[in-house]
């Protein structure tokens, strides 16, 4: 992605005359700018072949219980517990940011990359709205220059340690657009919006231009 703009944090810009009045425009992150889960491949890379096998192994009281509840949210908490609980922030925030750097080239679609610089020149604020976790997802989001990032966020104990847990719900489904309400204000214009699963339906049901699976070029 070259060189890292400034950093942003993981929400709006703070409004400006200049800014404060431009319709958004929100992408989901995984299978939609990505061609695949980008927490999974996160959590894989990090831990190492040997190590994710093993967790993987030991998730599968997890798994099994996914099938009665459905619930991601609760999915994803045991897959954090599991591979990065007791990490402190700086190491991960580090670590997001190599992953970053090696794999945007083959995780982001060619054509999702194509319309995010079309809307780039538009009167617009662009928007990454994803359930993975949003320090992990931060670096991409500062190398494609986004004007906000919604994401789930991860919990930290006093130490700044990964508990395992999250700040408030898993960002995913209603809570997109409770997200971005919160963002952007109760009346805020959504003018377009991409997903690619039921996770971004209420996402795309807000949206004057809704498209959902649009991207699918592969890096």
């Amino acid at each position: 992605m070259g060189q890292d703009p400034p950093q942003i944090e993981a929400g709006p810009a703070p409004a400006t005359a200049e800014t404060e009045d431009r319709p958004v425009v929100a992408f989901d992150f995984d299978g939609t700018l990505t061609i695949r889960d980008s927490y999974t491949a996160f959590l894989k890379w990090r831990a190492g072949s040997q190590r994710y096998r093993a967790g993987m192994i030991r998730l599968i009281p997890a798994a099994l219980a996914y099938l009665v509840h459905r619930d991601r949210g609760r999915i994803k908490a045991a897959a954090t517990r599991e591979y990065l609980r007791g990490v402190p922030r700086e190491t991960l925030e580090a670590d997001a940011r190599r992953f970053a750097e090696q794999f945007s080239r083959s995780l982001l679609r060619p054509d999702a990359m194509a319309a995010w610089k079309r809307w780039r020149g538009e009167h617009v604020r662009l928007v990454i709205v994803t359930a993975s976790p949003d320090l992990v997802v931060a670096p991409f989001a500062r190398g494609l220059g986004a004007d906000a990032l919604l994401g789930t966020r991860l919990a930290f104990d006093a130490q700044g340690r990964v508990t395992g847990g999250f700040e408030g719900r898993n960002c995913r489904g209603p809570e997109k657009v409770l997200r971005l309400k919160a963002a952007f204000g109760e009346d805020f214009e959504l003018k377009a919006a991409y997903g690619d699963t039921g996770g971004d339906r209420e996402m795309l049901a807000a949206a004057e231009l809704p498209g959902y699976r649009v991207f699918t070029a592969m890096p």
